[in-house]
């Protein structure tokens, strides 16, 4: 069995698959074994069925299920499928081939637990669409630096925006720490970082969403001007804003969750 946190029996492994590291899967195979015993740690405890999206060559998936996790792991590239039925064997873990954009997250069982290495140009919705299932306990994940930021990030920083209030809406997150590109193989271009979201019981609120879109469309803006290019009604949102003691000139990276709460609350009000 090859040690996957080797980048030299990684190479080996894909030389004599004949394969390669696909950009258009945004395939980068964490080979660090000190950063794979810590995502580990992180997951813990499996409290219920683990999904993995983006398995790559196998390296988290044989240190969850090594773990005791029951996983399922979800791969796009049909290329991997001889590399993974030789990594993997022996071990119980329940191997989907197909895109996880496609997946009906919407029906795991209640409790589930994702834990991967998500292929960073899905990244965004992919979370986003973990969080509206309501069917997570938890979510440890990497992503590029800069998306982990933005899911963590506070009112009145640049990287707040949609992303932040959606995470912050939906769960308790935490940056737990960063990844350098040279534990990949091959090393990206950026910092990874490590993100773990304790999903709260809420249900999806489509009418805040909406709000929150239009509130962050045209940053330069002020959020009144936003909201109303947006279609919502001036004099709507001006009494709303004064209501809640706000400027007219503010701009929607100043407000928190509970502001834009109270906000939808108003605008949705009938007069």
């Amino acid at each position: 069995m090859p040690k996957l946190t080797s980048p030299k029996e990684v190479r080996e492994l894909l030389q004599r698959h004949g394969l390669f590291a696909d950009k258009r899967f945004g395939q980068n195979f964490l080979v660090s074994e000190s950063h794979l015993t810590r995502i580990v740690e992180a997951a813990k405890p499996f409290t219920g069925p683990v999904y993995e999206v983006g398995p790559g060559l196998g390296v988290l998936t044989r240190a969850l299920a090594e773990a005791g996790a029951e996983v399922t792991a979800i791969e796009k590239d049909e290329r991997l499928r001889p590399v993974l039925e030789e990594t993997l064997k022996g071990l119980p873990v329940h191997l989907i081939f197909g895109d996880a954009l496609a997946y009906p997250w919407e029906e795991v069982p209640p409790g589930s637990l994702l834990v991967a290495n998500l292929p960073y140009h899905i990244a965004t919705p992919l979370v986003t669409r973990f969080l509206q299932t309501g069917r997570f306990a938890r979510l440890v994940f990497l992503v590029q630096k800069e998306v982990a930021e933005r899911m963590v990030a506070q009112p009145g920083t640049p990287q707040y925006g949609l992303l932040s209030l959606r995470v912050a809406y939906h769960a308790q997150a935490e940056k737990l720490f960063d990844l350098p590109p040279g534990a990949f193989f091959p090393p990206p271009k950026v910092v990874s970082s490590l993100v773990r979201l304790t999903p709260r019981k809420v249900p999806d609120d489509p009418a805040l969403f909406q709000l929150l879109e239009a509130a962050f469309s045209k940053r330069r803006k002020t959020l009144k001007n936003a909201l109303t290019a947006a279609g919502y009604p001036k004099e709507k949102v001006e009494e709303a804003l004064k209501r809640l003691g706000l400027p007219l000139d503010i701009r929607g990276e100043a407000l928190e969750l509970s502001h834009f709460q109270k906000l939808k609350d108003l605008l949705y009000t009938r007069v």
